[in-house]
């Protein structure tokens, strides 16, 4: 069997930097050691002195569209643009078309990923008012979870997080990860009207972070947790937005013994209500980005161990879907490939170190969601890895994004790193830009228990 070593790379694993051979064998890591030499001569050795040995990242909430939605987005299009991004694995949300509400709909799903993905996949079960008991036979060792990112409660309006009563049913009943997006329509609805009276129905984004307001996160936030926490549920909160959020997550358990987590996401670590002046409806997400105090403040929260993951919320739209009133603007837009290289260049700018990094984006959703032998660079593990060149500069450019909708709110943005090499399950699937494109990833396997 062909074996394939990596030599003298600069790991970053588990707490440490070190300087290492990695030796690769049948999808997963062999061994790893200061020194190891191959006896057959038809293996391949990838020389990597200078260059960074990553685990690679895994993304646990990303919309890539498929089905229903193809016209701007695919799980080829996106996983291929995920894997340049140094993106090995990902969680897509269930709001395609259909909504993902059945276990047939999203056993299709896998199907789809199976022959068109070229990372490794998993699908959240969709929840909603109707499907409670549907959304309750998943099976925890083959989904990743239950979340109603991106869906109606009724078909109408409203997240979850607005419905205490259902939460608490919800809540009671399933021993699966539930992930969830916390906002208060109530107060967005109010702020809406204020601000659109105020303007005449002419409403700038700049307005956007007052609409979808630090309030509105507080307020669902703290009433999910406090539901959680009466039914001892297993609770994710996705892209958590505000600095004031962050005081209701603990920080005095092990991962792995929180019931409760929570995570930040790259665009909230970037950007400020500072940058819709220049990027407009570009930016306009939900939740909003918010103020430099907030983003400051999630980065803050992610090193005091109170938010435990940074992810995307890879979310795109065509161009055309952005732009104009602001009103008419969906929120969202396209991440994965930029998400990398954009934290390591805020490890360059002194704001967060490379082990936490790989601590956040790699071990830590490994072990909120109890993904079975991935996450870190572990002997026995499956080889999911990126190469990175820390002092490479490159410039993101139009003619280089592998987006389907072909934008990025990252045009002409100079980043210092850049990635090499993207393994997956121990393939070489990108390579200084050149992709295999035959070989696809895996379903990803979870413990039990959660």
């Amino acid at each position: 069997m062909k074996k394939l070593l990596i030599k003298n790379a600069t790991l970053v694993n588990e707490g440490s930097i070190f300087i290492s051979d990695v030796l690769i064998s049948n999808n997963r890591i062999e061994r790893i050691a200061k020194s190891i030499t191959l006896e057959h001569k038809n293996n391949e050795v990838i020389e990597a002195e200078g260059l960074y040995l990553l685990p690679g990242m895994i993304d646990d909430q990303v919309h890539f569209r498929e089905p229903g939605l193809t016209y701007k987005a695919s799980l080829y299009s996106e996983s291929k643009a995920a894997i340049a991004g140094g993106i090995t694995s990902f969680m897509d949300m269930p709001n395609t078309i259909p909504n993902t509400l059945t276990l047939e709909l999203l056993e299709e799903k896998y199907q789809l990923a199976q022959k068109n993905s070229l990372a490794n996949y998993s699908f959240f079960m969709g929840i909603n008012k109707f499907n409670l008991e549907e959304a309750l036979r998943i099976n925890n060792e083959t989904v990743c979870g239950l979340s109603d990112d991106g869906l109606y409660f009724d078909n109408d309006e409203g997240i979850l997080a607005n419905y205490p009563d259902f939460l608490a049913e919800l809540f009671s009943k399933t021993n699966s990860l539930v992930a969830l997006h916390c906002e208060d329509d109530a107060i967005i609805k109010s702020a809406f009207n204020f601000y659109d009276k105020l303007h005449e129905g002419d409403i700038s984004v700049k307005y956007h972070p007052l609409i979808r307001s630090n309030n509105a996160c507080v307020t669902a936030t703290k009433r999910v947790i406090l539901l959680a926490e009466k039914f001892n549920t297993r609770l994710h909160i996705l892209h958590v937005s505000t600095l004031n959020e962050t005081d209701f997550f603990r920080t005095d358990l092990p991962l792995r013994e929180k019931r409760i987590t929570g995570e930040a996401c790259v665009h909230h670590l970037w950007f400020s209500d500072e940058d819709y002046l220049k990027l407009g409806n570009k930016i306009k997400w939900n939740p909003s980005i918010k103020t430099r105090e907030d983003k400051d403040g999630l980065l803050k929260a992610l090193k005091e161990k109170k938010l435990d993951i940074i992810a995307t919320d890879h979310a795109p739209h065509t161009l055309s879907e952005k732009e104009g009133k602001y009103i008419n603007a969906k929120s969202g837009g396209p991440l994965v490939q930029h998400a990398l290289p954009l934290m390591l260049e805020l490890y360059h700018q002194g704001k967060i170190s490379l082990e936490d990094i790989v601590e956040k984006t790699s071990h830590n959703v490994a072990e909120i969601y109890r993904i079975k032998d991935r996450g870190y660079l572990r002997e026995g593990y499956f080889a999911d890895m990126v190469i990175v060149d820390l002092n490479k500069s490159w410039i993101s450019s139009q003619d280089a994004i592998l987006y389907k909708c072909e934008w990025s709110p990252f045009d002409n943005v100079l980043f210092k790193s850049k990635i090499i090499k993207t393994f997956v399950n121990g393939n070489l699937i990108f390579d200084n830009g050149t992709f295999n494109e035959n070989i696809k990833g895996k379903r990803l396997a979870f413990e039990k228990e959660r």
